[in-house]
């Protein structure tokens, strides 16, 4: 029977799913959306720049995001936005932009454009401070859900990042001399 035992194999190695050929791919699902309000990866950049506050040996990140956060008219926008800003506030930035705090962290806080605002909802802008060899930096990095009529638009999004350097160049300077007292 040297028929049957060359058969053998091949049976069992079928009834093991060995020799089966290719699989059939398996169903194909969309992948998950990405959670942009918890960080840019996923969705679509916009900027990130980098700030210098100068020196400051004695004051960490985080007492420079409270002096900010906790004296919002530092910021240079700050439009209608309270003194005090807590996660969950809603309030509008100069021009009536109106924007969400999303996530104040220890050393950062995160801002969302809201339906009405002038670059469209669903951007997030997230100032993030930190001292190396007491040299503090702010590090803004904006990026949405998806691209909006402006921000999908060469021009338009090249004015939107040109006007956001100079903002946050401001802020800058600002917490450069307000980083002493914090």
């Amino acid at each position: 029977m040297p028929g049957f035992a060359a058969a053998v194999p091949v049976a069992l190695a079928l009834c093991a799913g060995l020799v089966t050929g290719p699989s059939p791919a398996p169903p194909a699902t969309a992948p998950p959306a990405a959670d942009c309000r918890a960080g840019p990866e996923g969705c679509y950049d916009l900027y990130t720049y980098g700030y210098s506050l100068g020196l400051h040996p004695f004051t960490g990140g985080d007492a420079v995001r409270e002096q900010l956060t906790d004296h919002f008219r530092l910021f240079p926008v700050s439009g209608g936005c309270a003194g005090r800003i807590r996660a969950g506030a809603r309030c509008e930035l100069l021009g009536g932009n109106p924007v969400e705090v999303e996530y104040i962290g220890n050393d950062f806080f995160q801002i969302n454009t809201l339906p009405g605002h002038q670059l469209g909802r669903g951007m997030h802008i997230r100032f993030a401070f930190s001292r190396t060899l007491g040299f503090h930096t702010m590090t803004v990095r904006a990026w949405q859900d998806r691209p909006t009529d402006c921000t999908g638009e060469a021009f338009c999004n090249g004015v939107n990042r040109a006007f956001a350097w100079v903002t946050w160049r401001v802020l800058a300077k600002t917490l450069h001399v307000s980083a002493y007292v914090a």
